[in-house]
């Protein structure tokens, strides 16, 4: 593993690192921040996945949340989107192909040799850090932004056990319906739609639930509404009779300005459950 970068912030570290990946067929970059309780032996740890176009970098550098991951002892890990560099396949669609992994493992050509993030996030990489850095493996938790909502709760609601909690911000909560997930799902799965159904959230809120606390933040103004479609989240929840907090958030918007105005609240909200 390379070191990118490090640098001290809320008397912690912020680290950014390279590392070849057997899952991606490719070098793989990551941001993660150690608090400073770190120093004192392994602290539980908070996953962050970005969404359509980003990298490691725009959480790490805009959400604001290594000072709350520092008040609360808390690590955060935030991997990149997909796998990237030349003789990856890509799009020229900024909603396909590199920087929108969607957190599936592509079966269907050209994706499939590298598109692997499913793999990636949930095995490759955990094993990578668990080994590396003073990490407690029995305390994690999730939270992601827009197509990272949608993998944070997916990996949540799929792996049983593996999250005290899972929180989103503006989820693509129905992507087997929206055109956020179509799209994408016949690129990466192939056309058969029972193939997609492992992929959505509000599927699999219906059949699995999930065994611990939720909350999840949605813009009222967000441009993406449509596409997002969380009121069919909101559904099965209640259909569920799922404990969870959806709230929806008078005026804001889509953008990272909405991640930070909340993210106080969702490190407060997993460290509750991380140390509980």
């Amino acid at each position: 593993m390379q070191t990118i970068s490090e640098n001290r912030a809320f008397g912690g570290v912020q680290g950014v690192y390279a590392h070849p990946s057997d899952v991606c067929g490719c070098d793989m970059t990551f941001g993660l921040y150690l608090p400073p309780a770190a120093g004192d032996g392994p602290v539980p740890v908070l996953w962050y996945l970005s969404g359509l176009t980003c990298t490691h970098e725009n959480a790490m550098v805009k959400a604001g949340a290594q000072g709350w991951a520092a008040e609360h002892g808390i690590a955060l890990v935030f991997p990149d989107t997909s796998p990237r560099g030349d003789g990856i396949a890509d799009d020229d669609a900024f909603d396909l192909g590199q920087g929108a992994g969607f957190y599936v493992n592509a079966t269907e050509s050209p994706w499939a040799p590298h598109f692997r993030m499913w793999d990636y996030v949930t095995g490759e990489l955990p094993r990578l850090v668990f080994n590396d850095f003073p990490l407690d493996e029995d305390a994690q938790a999730i939270t992601g932004h827009s197509m990272g909502g949608h993998g944070a709760l997916t990996m949540a609601l799929s792996l049983p056990g593996r999250f005290r909690s899972v929180s989103a911000f503006a989820p693509i909560a129905h992507p087997t319906v929206s055109d956020w997930g179509r799209k994408q799902f016949t690129a990466y799965l192939g056309a058969d739609e029972a193939d997609w159904a492992a992929h959505d959230a509000t599927l699999l809120m219906r059949t699995e639930g999930f065994d611990g606390p939720m909350l999840i933040d949605q813009g009222t103004d967000d441009q993406f509404l449509d596409r997002l479609m969380p009121e069919a989240l909101a559904g099965a929840i209640a259909e569920r009779r799922q404990g969870a907090q959806f709230r929806m958030q008078p005026g804001y918007d889509h953008s990272y300005f909405f991640v930070a105005s909340f993210m106080e609240d969702h490190v407060a909200f997993h460290a509750d459950a991380l140390y509980g």
